[in-house]
């Protein structure tokens, strides 16, 4: 691992190595087909249940939304994070952004209504568009490849 990864910029030496990253992920490579296979058994026998959540008080599902539309806020304001991604992006990036802040809603909403299995669904999605934004080229800032023209 490069220092570039080490978070908050910090100086010394990584605390994990990258043997020790990739066991851990060989790990997961191995056991996650089990678990889906596993899973999708018990889908198609019909012994898989619904996965609800408890009843939620109104005043958290309240506050809830209250953070939840502040943050998204935040984020869309003219200098925010996701007004620079949707105004600089490509095609990719605004798909991107949008599927971001309609999980981000999705969450609220289906914690809201106590629907845990859509929230989980809504929290991967969201997950997985967040990760196309961290992982592209910056807005304003020429990718490598054109870099290299």
């Amino acid at each position: 691992m490069s220092h570039a990864a080490v978070p908050f910029g910090g100086g010394g030496a990584p605390v994990v190595g990258v043997g020790f990253v990739r066991f851990v992920a060989g790990v997961f490579a191995l056991a996650g087909p089990v678990f889906l296979v596993t899973g999708l058994m018990d889908v198609w026998r019909g012994e898989a249940e619904a996965y609800g959540l408890p009843p939620i008080p109104v005043w958290y599902v309240a506050a809830e939304a209250v953070i939840v539309a502040a943050f998204l806020w935040w984020m869309w304001r003219r200098s925010g994070v996701l007004r620079r991604e949707w105004d600089a992006g490509s095609v990719l990036r605004r798909a991107a952004v949008a599927g971001l802040t309609a999980s981000l809603v999705a969450f609220a909403v289906c914690f809201g209504l106590g629907r845990g299995g859509w929230v989980l669904l809504s929290w991967l999605a969201g997950g997985l568009c967040g990760l196309t934004l961290l992982t592209g080229d910056r807005p304003g800032e020429e990718s490598a490849t054109e870099a290299d023209v």
